[in-house]
């Protein structure tokens, strides 16, 4: 059995994880901005070699997310955020939203850097994606993101989390929605 776990925003808009329980807990997990303080760091993250393909068609996924940041393709914001464990970013991934919409909402190059992978880091970063959506979006009913038709074990995290396969294909990619409604009641 897991312990149970709280989101919350503290008063500089960082999300952090609350470890409600006495039992081991997902690693707390603080979700921020990526910001003239921490871009580089951002630009810090790696995969593995062979995971690149899953994330982006570029070896540069941050750097890509953050020029579209920049850009805004198709006039939507982009909204880049680092995941963190206390003072380290260990994770990385952006929102592309249409502001006071209720589903158009997209996770995109969500990764967790290769030196930390299989700490739980992901999970905890979804939970807290939840509480940020919650906080900052309070309109949004649901989120989406494609996976890498090959990425079995994004696609298994993202399912165990509450994600479905919409059985759409999204930028040529299996595309998962995530009805936020059903976790606020949790």
């Amino acid at each position: 059995m897991l312990a149970l776990l709280d989101y919350m925003l503290d008063g500089d808009g960082i999300m952090h994880t609350v470890c409600m329980g006495t039992r081991e807990c997902t690693p707390s997990i603080a979700l921020r901005d990526i910001v003239q303080e921490n871009w580089r760091d951002a630009l810090a993250l790696s995969l593995d070699p062979a995971q690149l393909r899953f994330v982006s068609d570029t070896t540069y996924p941050v750097a890509l997310t953050l020029a579209k940041a920049y850009i805004q393709p198709g006039g939507l914001p982009v909204a880049p955020f680092g995941i963190y464990t206390g003072a380290e970013m260990v994770g990385f991934f952006a929102l592309t939203y249409e502001p006071n919409s209720v589903d158009r909402y997209l996770l995109m190059h969500f990764l967790i850097d290769r030196r930390h992978q299989r700490r739980g880091y992901g999970m905890g970063a979804l939970h807290a994606l939840v509480a940020l959506l919650r906080e900052r979006f309070p309109t949004c009913e649901s989120v989406s993101l494609t996976v890498h038709p090959d990425n079995h074990p994004a696609q298994r995290l993202y399912i165990r989390f509450g994600f479905e396969d919409t059985g759409t294909r999204l930028f040529g990619e299996p595309c998962y929605r995530l009805r936020v409604p059903c976790l606020r009641q949790a």
